[in-house]
Order: C-alpha cells, then sequence, then structure tokens
C-alpha cells in the first residue's frame, strides 16, 4: 500500500512540472487510409485527382449486392436463400404481412446499398469535381473530362434511391452533407438527374477528342475515350428517360449511345472485381455447392420460359442437390442458382447494349411505331433462338412482349428490373406470391435516420 501511495505521487509531482507536455493530451491523428476532404480541395495533383476517380469507380459499385439480392427478390426474378438468417426470407419477401418500415432490414443508412452506399458514391463525384475545379496542375480540358466522367456517375447513383422510394421521393441537393435540400418528389428527381446526366455530356464535348485523361478500370475498356464515356451517360440516359416517359428522349439518347442492333448483346460497361485487396463478384457462387445461403432462381421465371429459350440455358445451372430453407410459411426449395460468372473476378455489367434494344423496342412501341418496335423484339429473340415476334401488333401485345423478353434479357441484374418495370405499368399485381406467401412492395419509406437528422437541423 505504501508502494502504491508513493507512486501515485511521483506521478501527481511529475505531472505538475511536466505542464508544458501534458501527457494526456494527445495529438491529433490522421487516417492515411481515409485522408481529409481538405487536403484535396485545394491544388490537388493529378495524382490526387486519380487516387479520387479510382475511389469512385470503386464507390460506384457499392450498391451491386444489396441490389442485386433485395430489388431482384421483391420482383421474384430471385430468391436469396439464407438459412442463417430468416430475415432475407420472411421481411425481403413480406410474409405474415410484413411491411418496409423505417428501419427494415438490410435498408439502414450504415451500409445499405439501396440508400447509403449510392450518396456515398453522389458525395465521392462531388468532391472529384470540387478538387478538378481548384487545382492549377491539370488544363481545363481535364477538368472537363473529370467532370463529365462524375456527372455521369452520380446521375447513375441517384437514380438508386430514387427508386428505392419512389413517390416519397429522395434529396438531389447534398452538396453540404451538414446541411442538405429538402426531399423532391419522384418526378422532379428524375428531371433533375436528367440535368445532371446531360451536364456530363456537355462536358465530355467540352473536353475534346481522344482518350480519357486519367487511368479507369478495366470495367471501362472500350469506354475510356471522350465518345466511350458520352456514350455510357447517354445510354444511363436512355434507361432514365425510359422512367420519365419521355419516348422520344429515349431514341434519342441511344441514337448517341453504344446501341447496336447487330453487335455483341454484352457489350458495356462494368463493374470489375478481384483476388485481394480487391473484392470478389458478390454473386458467383460455385456450381452445386453445398451451402444455404445462396441466390436461386425464382420458380415462377422458370416455370415462364419459352422452350429452346438459350436465356434459360446459359444463366440457370440446375443443381444436383437443390437448396432448401425453412420460413414462416413453409420450405423454399431453390432448384437452379445463378450460372452467370465463369469465376469469382468475372465482372459484372452495368448497362448493356441487350438493354438499349429492348429499351428502343419499349419507345418505339410507346409511340405506336410498330415496324420498328418489331425489329427490335426480333433481334433479342432470334438471339435467343426462339424465332421472330409472331403475335398481335397493338400497343399493349408489344408492351406485354417487350416485358417479357426483359424478364429473361434482364434477369436478376443488378437493378432490379423486374420490379421497377411492374410498377411503372402498374403491374405489380402480376408479381406471383404464391410460391412464398409473401407480398409485393411497391416503395419504401425514408430510413429513420434520414428523419431524426432533419429533426436535429431544426434544433
Amino acid at each position: 500500500m505504501k508502494n502504491l501511495r508513493n507512486y501515485f505521487a511521483s506521478a501527481l509531482i511529475t505531472a505538475a512540472v511536466l505542464t508544458s507536455c501534458n501527457p494526456l493530451q494527445l495529438d491529433e491523428v490522421k487516417d492515411p487510409n481515409n485522408p481529409s476532404e481538405a487536403s484535396v480541395s485545394i491544388n490537388a495533383t493529378p495524382q490526387q485527382i486519380q487516387f479520387l476517380i479510382t475511389g469512385l469507380e470503386s464507390r460506384h459499385r457499392g450498391y451491386v449486392t444489396n441490389i442485386s439480392q433485395a430489388w431482384n427478390t421483391f420482383g421474384r426474378e430471385i430468391w436469396f436463400l439464407n438459412a442463417s438468417d430468416p430475415r432475407f426470407q420472411t421481411d425481403w419477401l413480406g410474409q405474415n404481412g410484413r411491411v418496409p418500415d423505417r428501419a427494415y432490414f438490410g435498408f439502414g443508412t450504415t451500409g445499405g446499398g439501396s440508400w447509403a452506399l449510392p450518396y456515398q458514391a453522389i458525395k465521392q463525384a462531388d468532391v472529384l469535381i470540387t478538387s478538378a475545379a481548384n487545382t492549377s496542375l491539370i488544363p481545363e480540358t481535364s477538368k472537363s473530362a473529370v467532370r463529365g466522367f462524375a456527372k455521369t456517375i452520380k446521375g447513375y447513383q441517384f437514380m438508386i434511391p430514387a427508386n428505392f422510394v419512389y413517390e416519397n421521393g429522395i434529396r438531389i441537393d447534398v452538396a453540404n452533407p451538414l446541411n442538405p435540400g429538402p426531399f423532391v418528389p419522384y418526378e422532379q428527381a428524375l428531371d433533375a438527374i436528367k440535368g445532371i446526366l446531360d451536364e456530363g455530356d456537355a462536358d465530355l464535348v467540352a473536353a475534346g477528342s481522344g482518350n480519357f485523361p486519367f487511368a479507369l478500370t478495366r470495367g471501362f475498356n472500350g469506354f475510356n475515350t471522350y465518345t466511350g464515356l458520352r456514350q455510357v451517360n447517354r445510354a444511363i440516359t436512355a434507361r432514365l428517360n425510359a422512367y420519365r416517359k419521355d419516348w422520344q428522349g429515349v431514341l434519342t439518347a441511344l441514337s448517341a449511345s453504344f446501341m447496336d442492333l447487330n453487335g455483341d448483346l454484352n457489350r458495356g460497361p462494368s463493374h470489375p472485381y478481384g483476388a485481394s485487396p480487391d473484392i470478389f463478384n458478390p454473386l458467383f457462387y460455385l456450381p452445386n455447392a453445398a451451402i444455404n445461403t445462396i441466390i436461386v432462381v425464382h420458380p415462377s421465371v422458370l416455370r415462364d420460359t419459352t422452350a429452346g429459350d438459350l436465356r434459360v440455358k446459359s444463366k440457370f445451372f440446375r443443381r444436383t442437390t437443390p437448396v432448401t430453407v425453412t420460413t414462416d410459411v413453409g420450405a423454399l426449395v431453390g432448384t437452379h442458382q445463378d450460372a452467370r460468372w465463369a469465376t469469382n473476378i468475372t465482372s459484372i455489367p452495368f448497362i448493356r447494349n441487350e438493354e438499349l434494344i429492348l429499351l428502343k423496342a419499349e419507345a418505339h412501341a410507346n409511340l405506336n411505331q410498330v415496324a420498328q418496335a418489331v425489329e427490335a423484339i426480333n433481334i433479342i429473340r432470334n438471339a435467343a433462338k426462339i424465332g421472330p415476334y409472331t403475335g398481335a401488333t397493338t400497343q399493349a401485345a408489344l408492351i406485354n412482349e417487350i416485358l417479357y423478353q426483359r424478364r429473361y434479357s434482364l434477369w436478376a441484374e443488378p437493378w432490379g428490373h423486374r420490379w421497377i418495370d411492374t410498377r411503372r405499368y402498374g403491374r405489380q399485381n402480376e408479381i406471383p406470391t404464391s410460391f412464398d406467401g409473401g407480398t409485393i412492395f411497391k416503395q419504401f419509406p425514408h430510413p429513420q435516420a434520414e428523419l431524426n437528422w432533419d429533426q436535429y437541423k431544426g434544433n
């Protein structure tokens, strides 16, 4: 005890003497893996701009896992079976009357790819734009190029939360994260996104011609020129214009995109993956692996196939042993798994020529341009080896056919196409729930943290 008292006395004396060197005052620790925004906001070097571009590409793919698993479950393109956590079935399928609330499983602001991660990518794009604007170390043409690329990705990312909460609206003005703007309605948000994409296109035009002045990953191979990036921008704009029901705008955007009626249907920019320190393709599963956490083909997709469809053969792998998961309303049995990815480092496209051709068909059908609609439909049908279209050519019949072809051409892509398609045509009652006893969701509310933030701002 005496020794302990002496120790404390000595410590107090030492602390009193060392007033100019307080051992309890720590130096500021800077995170080398997450440098401050201020470090790149003034006179960023070309190397720093490059790091921000690579970081934006990484942020750009953050949504893939959550959207692929969740939105494709909502549209019953897949089941994401997970025996370890029943909420992937009970909550995401809406079993026993479950409906989305502000704290719904898997969609919070801490990591949900449907809400938080897109806004992180948008913030990354804003930082990149600011850094390029405030440096004298790159030429004006390069600044325009950076703005064009950043706004293209930014427009794409804004479309994710917009389609997630739909009629509840999203924040577009998020330049100041401590004072974000109000929620705006869905249609107004889409118009604002159109403006962002158009600005990006104009910036790429202003940059001139030739190659993009910074390195992009292999996901942009074939599109790493100003012309190629403009084509990607216009492809994204065509998808957006379909949601805006601007059918002539769809065709105008497609004419400047990489759409090619005679080209490879799989051509398009993608999200690359790789071994550590990168991450693996999150949608890859070994064929026939003994596993009970896996994406499986929804039974209705298998039920509704057309005989001889090559898409069925190439995309769906029949397992030797089905995956079975027990839920509140009985067993869910997955007989087929995803066969699209050759390895765990295969890139995942985020928009493809096949979608663009189907957008062309949809635009022509909505404009009652029958011959052009059927021509585009037949490109898809003939590629699938199911023969040319011979059905009725009324607008309603053509839309039915196009939505059917989109169901198999765009099956389970990281966008939730069928969930969105049925909603925009008022056909969500066509999504079957008989296989899982669930509910079809129209939209999600804002996460609770968003409302908490508004209350915090007001205090």
